[in-house]
């Protein structure tokens, strides 16, 4: 059986070959939980920032064409607003809360004084300023994905009930808190990065 002919079975063989690394670059008995947390953070993070660059790189153009495309006789936007958008809204709602769980279970595994690494990012304490930035701007990008976009979407995927007064304004809101996200991710990126690698210069 080809594990690659399902995404569960491509899944669970990464993880055993990540494993398998693990052991045999010398991991040991004990458990790292810093980097433990920040792996699955990462894994989390590729899929809510990927899906965030697909939706303003291919999927935003690639409706926008379609629905021009529809005024000389092309199928329009319908296969990508009934069976693409919904699929890859769900992935991207739920790795958005998953990244910054995990982003700030390693905040706090990292954290060895006293008290939280959440607070001491939150509030730019020494040594937790950049990654502050990242957890700051990574938490603005969560409020966008569940108060602004995926709300929105609803109305104009037609999975609530909107006017069409309604979707109008949805499809502004939802592009703009997209289009904030997608900006915020360039410096949030560079916060988690600098951490352990220090700033460009």
């Amino acid at each position: 059986m080809n594990p690659l002919t399902s995404i569960k079975g491509t899944l669970i063989s990464g993880l055993i070959l990540a494993v398998i690394a693990i052991y045999a670059l010398g991991g040991g008995s004990s458990v790292n939980p810093w980097e433990a947390w920040v792996w699955f953070h990462v894994l989390a993070g590729i899929t809510w920032i990927g899906l965030l660059y697909y939706f303003n790189f291919v999927q935003v153009p690639g409706v926008g064409a379609a629905l021009a495309d529809a005024d000389n006789g092309g199928p329009g936007p319908a296969a990508i607003n009934k069976y693409v958008a919904p699929r890859a809204l769900l992935w991207f709602r739920h790795a958005a809360w998953i990244t910054w769980l995990t982003g700030a279970m390693a905040l706090e595994a990292m954290h060895t004084a006293p008290g939280s690494g959440v607070a001491a990012a939150f509030t730019f304490a020494e040594g937790y300023r950049v990654i502050g930035l990242g957890a700051w701007l990574g938490t603005i990008m969560l409020f966008n994905v569940w108060v602004l976009i995926w709300p929105n979407q609803q109305k104009i995927l037609g999975l609530k009930d909107a006017s069409a007064e309604e979707i109008a304004k949805a499809k502004v809101v939802a592009l703009m808190a997209s289009r904030t996200n997608t900006m915020l991710s360039i410096p949030m990126i560079l916060g988690m990065t600098a951490q352990a690698h220090g700033l460009p210069f």
